[in-house]
């Protein structure tokens, strides 16, 4: 069993109007990485003017679902840390590196 400490944290968030994100740092407990092949989406982000997560946190990747990723092992981010940016998306996982 994989423990929260042991989940790659998201040292960084670029993305501008998610609820989550305040001063570059994601407040959301964890995210998870979506999208399709070639692209990994931040499937926790929220575009809307109320905001969301905890005031105090070390946000985590929950879960990935790209399989194509280098990182991914059995659905888990194996990345010592991950950054979230604009990328094809508004929000995109920027550690995300294809097979």
């Amino acid at each position: 069993m994989t423990m929260l400490a042991d989940l790659p944290a998201v040292t960084e968030c670029s993305v501008e109007g998610c609820s989550y994100n305040d001063h570059s740092h994601c407040h959301a407990a964890a995210v998870t990485i979506a999208g399709s092949n070639g692209d990994a989406q931040c499937a926790t982000f929220i575009p809307l003017s109320t905001k969301g997560g905890l005031d105090k946190v070390v946000t985590h990747v929950g879960a990935c679902q790209r399989a194509d990723c280098v990182h991914n092992s059995s659905l888990e981010c194996t990345a010592p840390a991950v950054r979230i940016g604009a990328g094809a998306d508004a929000a995109d996982c920027l550690t995300y590196d294809a097979r």
